[in-house]
Formats: structure tokens, sequence, C-alpha cells
């Protein structure tokens, strides 16, 4: 508008810009109509995530291609811990690619197309349920209800297993690190032996133990 000397109220733009809004000027033959204010609404549940993340310690970075007032005045409201803008759809991955030096270990949400790259690129990718068939297909996780919270769903859930994982692998490798030694004969000499049939029988109990664990999965 200023490039081609097209007046408009410049106080009223910067009040919608400040407000976070995108404003859409109208034209007709270089004759400035009006001016629209576009805004995104941000879920109730959007505030619940990111403050629950931050206070995990995870850190909430918005990576859209937004105007900086629009994405900072979102960011700022959402309580983000970092926000960039104003990046174009081939900049994302190098973005995700910038995010995980020193070792930084990253989670990409997307829904569009342009987020397909840097949804591969990321350590985790999470495609919104109601995206497109390609960031779908990208994804490593898909959030089926199109839902915020279910983010910090699949942190609870991935904690959960990978705690029945370890407790497997200790009831495991227990039967095996005590059993397979006095199975051996090693304290014979004190009368402490495993015969063949004590052995299946500890065998079968901590396989049966391993798969209850595992059931308790769906408790926690």
């Amino acid at each position: 508008m200023r490039a081609n000397n097209i007046q408009f109220n410049e106080q009223t733009y910067e009040k919608l810009a400040a407000q976070g809004k995108t404003v859409v000027f109208v034209l007709k033959e270089n004759i400035l109509l009006g001016m629209v204010a576009l805004a995104d609404i941000i879920r109730e549940s959007s505030y619940k995530v990111i403050k629950e993340l931050n206070d995990r310690g995870i850190e909430t970075i918005m990576m859209t291609g937004d105007n900086s007032k629009v994405a900072n005045y979102v960011g700022e409201k959402l309580g983000m811990t970092n926000v960039i803008a104003e990046v174009l759809p081939h900049e994302k991955s190098n973005n995700i690619k910038y995010l995980k030096r020193d070792g930084n270990r990253v989670a990409m949400i997307g829904d569009g197309i342009n987020d397909a790259p840097a949804l591969a690129e990321a350590d985790l990718g999470i495609a919104i349920g109601a995206g497109t068939d390609v960031a779908l297909e990208t994804a490593d996780v898909i959030l089926v209800n199109s839902n915020p919270v279910d983010i910090l769903n699949i942190i609870k859930l991935s904690k959960a297993t990978s705690r029945k994982m370890v407790q497997n692998l200790f009831w495991a490798a227990g039967y095996n690190i005590i059993a397979i030694p006095l199975a051996a004969g090693v304290l014979n000499s004190v009368g402490v032996v495993i015969t063949p049939a004590i052995a299946a029988v500890v065998m079968s109990v901590s396989t049966i133990i391993c798969a209850i664990n595992a059931q308790l999965l769906k408790i926690d």
C-alpha cells in the first residue's frame, strides 16, 4: 500500500495489527474500498496444553508464516517460550534442523502440506487428524480427534509405556540372572539347585507376570 502511495487509515491499521489480526486491504482500480481484519480463534484447551508443557520444562515454539505482529500477539497470549514468524514453507524443515542442534529432541505438530517436510525432519512428527493427507502420511503420530490436549496424553502414554518396558525387562532379566546360575549348580555345594521342572514353572510365572504387567498399562 505504501509502495504504491495508496492512502489508508494507519492508526486503525496499527490498532488492528496490535491485536494480532491480519489486515486485508480491499481495492478497486487502486482505490481503497475498506479493510478487513482476520483473526484466528485460539482454542481454550490450548492454554492448558502450553502451560503444562512449560511446567514440565518443555520449550514451546510457534512457527508460522504469519507476520511477526500477529504471531507475537498469539504467542504471548498462549505463553509460548518462543515465536518464529514469517517463515516460508521451505524454511520450516530448516528451522527444525536448527532447533535440533546440540542434541535437542524436537516434536513438530502440523496439519498442512507445507508442514510435511518439517514433520519428517522432527524427531517426532505429530499431525492433526483434520489435516492434509500428506501430513498424515508423514507424521509418526496422528491426533485423531484434532484435540491439542492429546499432546499431553502422548507424553503420558509414552512415559507409562517406557516404565512398563523397564519393569518387564527387570522381571525377565531377573529370572535369567538368578535362575540360570542356580540351574547350573553354582550353589549345589550348599544344597541349592533348580531342577528343569522348577525352572520351567518359574519361567512360565515370569512370562505371566510380564503379560499382566503390560495389561496394567490400560489402568495407568
